[in-house]
Parts: structure tokens; C-alpha cells; sequence
């Protein structure tokens, strides 16, 4: 008989998808010191890989073992989704708002769907129709070109918005033909490898080392690695060892939740009714996604 998972993994999976909707906490003080949303892609990507180079020297020296040919992948995945969809959701985040930023992220469920679709023939269905209804239904809401047909978000942050869910999709499609070679920790620390890279070459970030003589800049820093990226990872993937992957995706949508909580309680955001219906329709659709995921996964068992 299956074993169904205890209450602290449930826990572990809620409590990373939190640590991801806190970023805008850390990311805040590097805006506030002078940092672009360049420079904090730079930052979030060194850190981290950082952090995850010594815990796989550590713990998994092993792993870090790959073939050649499939750096290709993991480049892809740093570069196109990693950098990019970090630099895109900041750059919404220093325009606009938090809660705009991470709804218009979270399309990317949307986008998953239909370039599986594409690359690897995923059945497109009735369920996955309403899901993509709803989520341009509720970015409608939340930019407010529903319900008075007002727009008052510039189309250029919208676009970036947007791209960020697109972006963030890209990291599914790139890294899923080595999924079954490596372990998602050995696929995270090479797409940041990767990124890092990428960053070092064409960000400022070396010729604004002197900011990191502010204490705050270095605990920003440290804990958008640490909280946001290292332990929310670690802490998501040890619950999804034991999970269904639908039911974390389903776990996982806390995390736009927290992040628009917090960018009310602490960085000044402010909604309007519609605007929390319009991220209500967003997560939904999510949900209905990761659902459909969840019941076809059942199925194949």
C-alpha cells in the first residue's frame, strides 16, 4: 500500500513556495541602493550558484558528474530562462508594482501548456482552453483594461511582464530532456552556473563593487540567495520527492499570494477589488493546469 505523505511535507512544500513570494523584500534594497533590474539578476544568479556549488561539493560531489553535449540545455535554460525571466519580472517589479509583477509571471503555467504542445505533443484541451481564458481574463483585471477599459500600466511593462511568464516557461521546455539523467539539484546548479556567467560578461555588476561596503546590500544580497532561491528550492523539491508533481504545482500557487501580501503590508502596494478577483483568476487558471497534470498522472499509475 502507498504511503501517503506526512503533514511536514505539505509543510516543506507550502513554506518554499513562500520563501519564492518573499523576494520583493530583498530585492527592494538593491533598487534602493542603485542597483538595476540587471544588476540584481547579476547578484540573485553569483549568489546562488554560489550557495549551491558548496552544498553539491558537500553533500553530492557525485552528481555533479554530466555529459558534455547536454551543457547545451543547461546553458539554454540559465541564459533564456533563467537570466531573462529574472530581468523581466524585476524590471515590472521596479516600474510598477510587486503584485503586478508576479501575476503577470505567473501566465507561465499558460505558456508551459501550449509550448508542450509544440515541442512535445501535449494534448491541448478544454480544461487547459478555460485555464488560458481565465489568466488573460485576470491580467486583464489586474492591469486595468477590465473592468473600465482604462489602461493605466504602460504597454512596455505589460510586454515585460508577460515575457517573464514566457521566459519562466522556457526553463520546463530546456531542462525536461535531462530530467531523467540528472537530479534537479545537479539541473539547478548548472543553469545557475551558467547564468552567473552570462551575468559576469554582460552586467556592471564588477564595477559596482563599492556598494557592497553597505552592510544592507550584502544582506539583501544573501538572503535573495539564500531565502529566495537555495532554500525555497530545497525546501519545494524535498516536499516533491514525496508529492505528486500536480498537487506541488497546486501548493506552489501560495507563492503569488504571499508575494502580493507582502508587497501590500510592505512596499506600498495598493488593489482594488478587481484587481485581487483579476489575481484570483490568474492563480485559478494555474490551478487548473497543475490539476489537469495531477488527475492524468493518477492515471498513468
Amino acid at each position: 500500500m502507498e504511503t501517503q505523505p506526512g503533514l511536514n511535507v505539505y509543510l516543506m512544500t507550502i513554506a518554499g513556495a513562500v520563501c519564492w513570494g518573499l523576494i520583493g523584500l530583498f530585492i527592494s534594497p538593491l533598487y534602493a541602493r542603485g542597483f538595476t533590474a540587471w544588476d540584481v539578476v547579476a547578484i540573485r544568479g553569483i549568489f546562488s550558484f554560489i550557495f549551491l556549488l558548496v552544498i553539491m561539493l558537500i553533500f553530492y560531489r557525485d552528481q555533479l558528474r554530466t555529459r558534455l553535449k547536454d551543457h547545451f540545455l543547461f546553458a539554454s535554460a540559465g541564459i533564456f530562462s533563467l537570466a531573462l525571466f529574472n530581468y523581466f519580472y524585476f524590471e515590472v517589479f521596479s516600474q510598477s508594482s510587486l503584485s503586478l509583477a508576479v501575476t503577470l509571471l505567473y501566465t507561465g503555467p499558460l505558456f508551459v501548456t501550449v509550448l508542450s504542445r509544440l515541442f512535445f505533443k501535449e494534448p491541448l484541451t478544454m480544461r487547459k482552453g478555460w485555464a488560458l481564458a481565465f489568466a488573460i481574463t485576470g491580467c486583464a483585471f489586474v492591469v486595468g483594461l477590465l473592468p473600465l477599459g482604462s489602461e493605466s500600466i504602460p504597454g512596455k511593462t505589460l510586454l515585460m511582464g508577460i515575457l517573464s511568464g514566457f521566459c519562466y516557461a522556457l526553463y520546463s521546455i530546456f531542462t525536461k530532456p535531462v530530467t531523467k539523467r540528472y537530479s534537479a539539484l545537479t539541473i539547478t546548479t548548472y543553469t545557475f552556473l551558467y547564468t552567473s556567467i552570462f551575468m559576469l560578461l554582460t552586467s556592471n555588476i564588477v564595477t559596482k563593487a563599492e556598494k557592497f561596503q553597505h552592510a544592507d546590500v550584502w544582506i539583501a544580497s544573501l538572503l535573495l540567495a539564500l531565502v529566495s532561491t537555495v532554500a525555497a528550492y530545497v525546501l519545494y523539491t524535498s516536499g516533491l520527492k514525496y508529492l505528486e508533481a500536480g498537487k506541488a504545482s497546486i501548493l506552489a500557487t501560495i507563492e503569488p499570494i504571499v508575494a502580493v501580501v507582502m508587497g501590500v503590508l510592505f512596499l506600498g502596494d495598493h488593489l482594488r477589488g478587481w484587481q485581487v478577483l483579476g489575481i484570483a483568476f490568474v492563480l485559478y487558471s494555474a490551478i487548473l493546469v497543475a490539476g489537469r497534470r495531477y488527475r492524468k498522472g493518477n492515471k498513468d499509475i
